[in-house]
């Protein structure tokens, strides 16, 4: 440390506050016995030299989140034994009854390290076909030595396009005009076709306003990529289910049913013989991947189990998961948590609409934590997420200190306007405030005070907010833009 300069040193404890800040956040998890990083399908279809590597060699790389701190490891095959893949997502596991007859349920999402970071920095795909709040999640039954499985992938919309904060509500989604959007959409679906096999498609966001564009495009170019591996269907989740009416949901449970039956599921029984595979995995989207998307992957993951629990004899002919009261709590707040979990790792905040994933309906209660939650999202996805978009890339070597780089990316000058505006804008409100407070001798006096300083101070806020970009807090280290 002797050797740094002063500035340097300011930097490292900059660095430092942003690996703090990675790992200060949940959902890390790691074993010394098991893979992690792979379902069960594909750890069962997998061959005797591959069960024979260690956990670094065989780890899924989208999965493994301390893969760049590891790489001077992997180089050196005969100490692999102290490298251990750590993966990020949420894992809960349960001991649960139906019938008195006792089984473990698992849920586990493993989120991928490819194009990672945070809600309005990271969209789309980049060049490789990597989809940003990429999450592979797993829902695991081990009952009498056989196991089940069922899985579901959720990714950002698989083309480029980008949603920067701009201090406005919800920034207007610009899809990318300069670039052929099909070789990485190509890309992600062949990657995914080989990982899972077939594809459905499901597209949750509005189909009006500024989302509208977004489906369209989708629709378009699963059109032109004309793949038979690869269905599309478009459900609009908010005018669906507008005034509370979820039980709309069963209108796309109903037309996603048939496929659903074909996938099938994995099952794998006592002898370790396996009994069914699963031929293909729902693709769900919504604009973040997070509220509208769990709540029907919590759907369709309990409708596999449904089927799960039947073969495997827990529950008898014509019983329902919904009528096992126990069970079914442990369920849906198990769903709720991996919503929460999801969405703090990428919004900043716990899920929306987690209130019908716990209890199955709408509450008042819900709508007003949605409400809050959507707040404190404005302000971090506004005022603080450049700093973690920055912890992210650091962490996961996307950007590398320089000792001899003499100017750091930490800093960047601000325009004069950054300062000056918000200070003139609070100094014009505060005399609006105090001339309405203090009366003048007349009032066209104090009329033409106030309309002086209102007109000011709204006339300042005009300019922040045309001026949004230059105020929120960017990423420094990565540029975002270059990358996609």
């Amino acid at each position: 440390m002797l050797h740094l300069t002063d500035i340097q040193l300011q930097d490292n404890k900059v660095f430092l506050s942003m690996l703090n800040h990675v790992l200060s956040v949940d959902g890390f998890y790691f074993s010394t016995t098991y893979d992690l990083t792979h379902t069960l399908q594909r750890l069962a279809n997998t061959s005797p030299e591959f069960q024979e590597m260690s956990l670094l060699e065989r780890a899924d790389p989208r999965f493994v989140w301390n893969g760049h701190l590891l790489r001077e490891f992997a180089a050196q095959p005969e100490i692999h034994r102290f490298a251990t893949p750590v993966m990020h997502g949420f894992i809960t596991m349960h001991s649960c009854s139906i019938n008195g007859k006792c089984f473990d349920w698992l849920l586990v999402s493993r989120r991928s390290c490819f194009r990672a970071g945070v809600r309005y920095y990271v969209r789309g795909i980049d060049s490789e076909g990597h989809a940003a709040n990429f999450v592979e999640t797993e829902q695991i039954v081990h009952y009498k030595g056989s196991k089940a499985s069922f899985v579901q992938t959720r990714g950002s919309i698989p083309f480029f396009w980008s949603q920067r904060p701009n201090l406005k509500y919800k920034p207007k989604p610009q899809i990318s005009k300069s670039v052929n959007h099909m070789d990485g959409f190509q890309r992600h679906f062949d990657s995914q076709i080989i990982s899972y096999g077939k594809q459905m498609i499901v597209n949750l966001v509005n189909q009006k306003g500024s989302e509208k564009p977004l489906e369209q495009t989708f629709a378009k170019m699963v059109n032109s990529m004309a793949n038979g591996m690869v269905r599309y269907i478009a459900f609009d989740f908010h005018k669906e289910c507008s005034r509370m009416r979820w039980d709309r949901l069963q209108i796309l449970m109903d037309q996603l049913a048939e496929q659903q039956d074909e996938f099938s599921y994995f099952l794998v029984d006592s002898d370790g013989k396996i009994v069914t595979q699963q031929e293909g995995i729902f693709r769900s989207n919504c604009m973040d991947c997070l509220d509208r998307t769990n709540v029907i992957q919590s759907l369709l993951a309990r409708r596999s189990l449904q089927a799960q629990l039947q073969r495997l004899g827990v529950l008898h002919v014509g019983q329902r998961i919904e009528e096992q009261a126990d069970f079914e709590k442990i369920y849906k707040n198990a769903w709720a948590d991996n919503a929460n979990a999801c969405a703090k790792q990428y919004a900043g905040t716990g899920a929306l609409k987690t209130d019908y994933t716990r209890t199955g309906k709408r509450t008042q209660w819900g709508l007003i934590m949605d409400g809050w939650n959507s707040l404190i999202r404005y302000y971090k996805n506004n005022f603080s997420d450049g700093f973690r978009q920055d912890a992210i890339d650091l962490f996961l070597g996307n950007y590398s200190v320089d000792e001899v780089e003499s100017a750091s990316p930490l800093h960047v000058k601000k325009d004069w306007k950054f300062l000056a505006l918000p200070i003139i804008m609070v100094v014009a409100f505060s005399m609006c405030i105090i001339c309405l407070l203090m009366a003048g001798d007349t009032w066209t006096e104090t009329l033409a005070y106030v309309l002086f300083w209102g007109s000011a101070s709204f006339g300042t806020f005009a300019i922040i907010l045309y001026n949004g970009k230059d105020f929120v807090d960017a990423p420094k280290l990565v540029q975002k833009e270059k990358m996609d």
